[in-house]
C-alpha cells in the first residue's frame, strides 16, 4: 500500500469515526447495577485549571451524545463549574438502558474519557446504599453502609473518592490529609464506612465498591456554627446582646420611674392643700392681739371663785361673723 493509500485509508477512517462519535475505548472497570426503575447520577470530574470547551454523556450502547445542560424525561446532564465536574442523572431505568457509557470531555480539540462504566439493570444490586447522599458539619462524624449479595461477600471491598480515586480498604483505619476513615465488614452482606472529623474539604462524590461493582454516593460536609464555649466567638455574639438587654432595662427603668412620679405628684398636692387648709382653721391668737375673756359658771359649784373657765376668741381673718352690738360675746355652757 503506498503512502497515498495509507493516508486516505486514515482520513477515511478518521471521518468515519467522527460521524460515529467517541468510544469507550478504555476497557470499563466498575460496574454499577441499579434496579429496574431506579435512578442514579454519576460525576464527572474534569481539570479546574484548564475547563474543557465540551463534555458530555456518551452511550456506547446507540451511540449518541448528551451535552451538559441538557435536560430531558428521563435524563439530565448538567455543569457545576463551581465544582469542576458535571453530572449525570438517569430516571427510571429498565433493562434496554444496559450497556456501557463514559464521561468524555473536549480541550482544545483533544476528546478524553473521563469515567468508563458498564451500566446494569437487573433486580438484585451487586452493590447498594442505604442513602445515596449523606451530610455532616464540620468536626462531625458520617457513617455509610455498603449492602453487597452473596457472591461478593469475598471480594475486595473499598471506599473511593471519584476526583482523586483515593481508596480505603476493609480492616485498617486510613488517616487522610482531611479526616480518620474506618471500614469494617460484616462478612454477610453489608459494610459500613465511618468518616470522623469531617472537614469542609470532605465534600465530593464517592462510592462503595465490591470487587468491581460499586455504587455512587454524595457527601456534602457544613460550616460548623461558632461554639458557646469558644472565648472570641462567644464575646463577639454576647457582647451585643448584653448591651442591648442593658439598654431596654435601663430604658424600661426609666419609663416606670416618670410613671411612678407622675401618678405620686397629684397625692402630693392633694396633701399639702389638705395641710394648707388645716393651717388655716387653726389660727393662734398673737400677745399682741386684743384677748376677750369670758367668764363661764358652774351653776352646781358654791364657790364663786372656783372653777373659773378662761377662753380665748379670736377675730378669724377673712370671717365674714360680725360680733354683737356692744362688743360683748357671752357663752352659755350647761351639763349635758
Amino acid at each position: 500500500m503506498t503512502t497515498y493509500a495509507k493516508e486516505k485509508m486514515i482520513y477515511i477512517s478518521v471521518a468515519f469515526w467522527l460521524i460515529l462519535g467517541v468510544e469507550c475505548f478504555i476497557e470499563s472497570n466498575y460496574i454499577l447495577t441499579i434496579k429496574p426503575g431506579g435512578s442514579v447520577t454519576i460525576p464527572c470530574h474534569y481539570d479546574e485549571k484548564n475547563p474543557p470547551q465540551k463534555k458530555y454523556w456518551y452511550s456506547d450502547r446507540d451511540r449518541s451524545n448528551i451535552y451538559t445542560n441538557t435536560t430531558e424525561e428521563n435524563l439530565s446532564v448538567i455543569d457545576h463549574p463551581d465544582q469542576s465536574l458535571f453530572t449525570l442523572t438517569m430516571r427510571n431505568l429498565q433493562n434496554k438502558n444496559t450497556g456501557r457509557y463514559c464521561c468524555v470531555v473536549e480541550t482544545d480539540g483533544q476528546e478524553s474519557t473521563r469515567l468508563d462504566l458498564y451500566i446494569k439493570v437487573q433486580s438484585a444490586p451487586d452493590v447498594s446504599v442505604m442513602n445515596s447522599s449523606v451530610s455532616g458539619r464540620e468536626g462531625d462524624n458520617v457513617s455509610v453502609q455498603c449492602f453487597y449479595t452473596s457472591g461478593y461477600q469475598d471480594k475486595h471491598k473499598q471506599w473511593c473518592r471519584y476526583k482523586d480515586q483515593s481508596c480505603y480498604t476493609v480492616g485498617r483505619t486510613d488517616i487522610s490529609q482531611n479526616s480518620s476513615v474506618q471500614i469494617s465488614d460484616d462478612g454477610r452482606s453489608s459494610f459500613t464506612v465511618l468518616m470522623t472529623g469531617l472537614r469542609l474539604s470532605d465534600s465530593g462524590w464517592y462510592f462503595c465498591s465490591a470487587g468491581e461493582a460499586l455504587n455512587p454516593v454524595q457527601l456534602t460536609v457544613t460550616e460548623t456554627q461558632p461554639e458557646i464555649g469558644d472565648t472570641d466567638n462567644m464575646r463577639d455574639l454576647v457582647l451585643p446582646s448584653v448591651w442591648l438587654l442593658v439598654s431596654a432595662a435601663l430604658l424600661l427603668l426609666l419609663i416606670l420611674l416618670a410613671v411612678f412620679t407622675w401618678r405620686q405628684r397629684p397625692e402630693q398636692d392633694k396633701h399639702q392643700n389638705r395641710e394648707r387648709n388645716d393651717s388655716i382653721d387653726a389660727i393662734y391668737c398673737e400677745p399682741q392681739e386684743p384677748v376677750i375673756y369670758s367668764t363661764i359658771n358652774d351653776e352646781f359649784s358654791h364657790d364663786a371663785n372656783k372653777n373659773i373657765t378662761y377662753s380665748t376668741i379670736c377675730d378669724v381673718p377673712g370671717s365674714e361673723a360680725k360680733p354683737p352690738a356692744g362688743g360683748g360675746i357671752y357663752s352659755t355652757v350647761a351639763p349635758h
